[in-house]
């Protein structure tokens, strides 16, 4: 019989337990016998990763967020630690999460245990000393954004891109007429979709600016979207809809892609779904509003002019970003008629979301990264 090989994961927010779901599953296919255990969402559970603590604990965003949290974190370093002692696995693989990650990289390296880090930190924005501990605790660093590879390669750290999982993870399953069909929707209006946020505190900051939004836009031609993530709190999310009073809106709890795919733009709050959105080929807004001191703190640790990922990847000023006091009511609804028809700023868009879309589909992370697990267990094992 096959040995059984043990991987440690540590995902510790919403999109890498989607990301290294996408690996667990590709792992599953290869004939041989593994255990997973770690830290990640219902995905990577779903695909039979034991938890060592309950994922929501590791929604945390901030400066002053994380450090309200660190007596938490701290004892999250000490239990890892204590099963790598205990059950030492073959392989440790990060996802993202670098406060935490890069701790756990060193503890890991130190015990000689190989670590594949997937979904590199984003070095380029800030902290740039990460790039050190990626050389000196990490056998090899999984890349999804096209540039970070040769940026890591100027220091001759081993790293490869692999591609984008969004490439691999966007699908649509209903066209237009079925999407207003399951969800009540008028088809003869346009739709404005927003997307406040998977954490309950971003929906806190970002829905009512979003709502208030929403409410300049007629109500004969347009109805209003607002996605809800499964990760927020239905009772927090329905009392803010409801004192918005809006009578064109529909809560979406599902059918993300689609939602994307049928609006004819969107106003996103900063992150993956911005990405996601971009590849899809929706022209969005980005937002982005942080506690006031976390926000202070960044400006001056933050070395890349753009906040949207789309924007990033492209080089350009694409997207429109509203960040801080700049994202309020009355600039998301100026922003968000700049990019719809029949305004000539929405074809620009729409052709560079295509360059984007065409740049990211280009290797499936599905394909490369077990390569790298194999490589990494067959060296290191």
């Amino acid at each position: 019989m096959d040995k059984l090989i043990s991987i440690f994961w540590l995902a510790g927010e919403s999109s890498g337990d989607m990301h290294c779901e996408l690996i667990m599953k590709a792992l599953a296919r290869d004939g041989k016998r593994y255990h997973h255990v770690g830290i990640g969402g219902p995905r990577m559970q779903a695909q039979g990763l034991k938890p060592l603590f309950d994922f929501d604990r590791f929604s945390v965003m901030g400066f002053v967020e994380v450090i309200r949290h660190l007596a938490f974190f701290a004892k999250v370093e000490r239990r890892i630690k204590q099963y790598f002692e205990q059950d030492k696995p073959d392989l440790v693989i990060l996802a993202d999460y670098p406060g935490l990650n890069l701790r756990i990289a060193a503890i890991a390296d130190d015990m000689r245990i190989p670590v594949l880090y997937y979904i590199a930190p984003q070095f380029w924005a800030w902290k740039h000393e990460r790039v050190f501990k990626l050389k000196a605790n990490v056998r090899h660093t999984a890349c999804i954004l096209p540039f970070e590879e040769d940026l890591l390669s100027i220091h001759n750290i081993n790293c490869s891109y692999v591609g984008h999982p969004i490439s691999e993870e966007i699908h649509h399953e209903l066209d237009r007429e079925a999407f207003a069909r399951f969800y009540n929707l008028n088809i003869n209006k346009k739709w404005l979709g927003f997307f406040p946020g998977s954490r309950n505190s971003e929906v806190k900051k970002m829905l009512p600016v979003f709502l208030k939004a929403a409410s300049k836009w007629d109500v004969e031609e347009y109805e209003i979207l607002v996605s809800k993530s499964h990760s927020v709190s239905h009772q927090l999310f329905l009392d803010m809809v409801s004192q918005s009073g809006l009578q064109n809106l529909n809560i979406i709890d599902g059918y993300n892609y689609d939602m994307m795919k049928h609006c004819v733009a969107l106003v996103c709050t900063s992150g993956t779904v911005t990405l996601e959105a971009a590849y899809v080929g929706t022209p969005s807004v980005i937002c982005y509003k942080a506690n006031p001191i976390s926000y202070q703190i960044g400006k001056h640790l933050i070395r890349v002019s753009r906040i949207g990922l789309p924007n990033i990847i492209l080089d350009n000023d694409v997207l429109p970003e509203l960040v801080q006091n700049d994202m309020n009511p009355d600039n998301i609804y100026k922003q968000v008629n700049d990019l719809l028809p029949p305004n000539p700023r929405r074809d620009v868009v729409l052709l560079e979301l295509r360059k984007l879309h065409a740049m990211l589909s280009d290797k499936r992370p599905s394909e490369e990264v077990p390569k790298i697990i194999s490589h990494l267990l067959d060296t290191y094992g």
